[in-house]
């Protein structure tokens, strides 16, 4: 099992820090020097979706590289990860909200009534809120450490409705979304896997004792 200095811990989350903002500092910069081409408001709402679908699906990875690596250091860097997926979940969604709708609550309702991709990435953002809130170790302690992880199994619907968003939003060249739907079904079939196998160990567990005994008293009766 691998274990790393904790000083060596430190500069590896300030470089992951720094890769994070990368995706955020070229938009900037971009629209600084006027390049984001024709339609600046279709690339920053199409570059923020798609690194928030990656946040979410790294996010994710975390646990089961951390179990098959045997690299217990990376659940360090879960928290960071998945509050840049809802960073990015956020500008994504200001960016149709502010610089494509202007703030017009009627133009945007009639929009999430009326087409679905619009109202499976409001929900995508919707399931992210309440696990961004409660990240912190304080909300850990109020809501006990079993109901934090139930509640923050909603991850997984926010991923699968952000593929949804995805999918219904390109309708033609679908490689790209359902590359990131393949990569959640894995994500999903490991973590299905997992709970599985945790169920079977419990059970061998509760009935071994029990064997060992009736295998005691057969050697008690002889």
């Amino acid at each position: 099992m691998l274990q790393l200095p904790e000083k060596l811990l430190r500069a590896l989350k300030l470089l992951v820090l720094l890769i994070c903002l990368g995706p955020a500092g070229v938009l900037v910069w971009k629209g600084f020097h006027d390049l984001l081409g024709a339609n600046p408001v279709d690339v920053i709402t199409r570059t923020t979706g798609r690194w928030t679908l990656t946040f979410l699906l790294i996010t994710l990875s975390i646990t089961p590289l951390r179990k098959l690596a045997r690299m217990p250091w990376l659940i360090r860097f879960r928290r960071m990860l998945g509050l840049f997926a809802f960073f990015y979940g956020s500008l994504h969604l200001m960016t149709y909200v502010w610089l494509d709708k202007f703030f017009n609550v009627p133009e945007m309702l009639h929009d999430i009534a009326k087409r679905r991709f619009i109202t499976a990435g409001m929900t995508a953002w919707a399931l992210m809120l309440p696990l961004a809130l409660t990240s912190t170790t304080g909300w850990i302690r109020r809501l006990g450490g079993k109901r934090w992880q139930k509640l923050h199994r909603l991850v997984y619907l926010s991923a699968a409705a952000g593929v949804v968003h995805f999918i219904w939003l390109v309708k033609a060249d679908l490689r790209r979304p359902l590359t990131y739907g393949a990569v959640l079904a894995a994500l999903l079939a490991f973590r299905i896997f997992a709970w599985g196998m945790g169920k079977a160990r419990s059970r061998a567990a509760m009935t071994l004792p029990k064997t060992e005994l009736d295998g005691q008293r057969l050697i008690t009766k002889s």
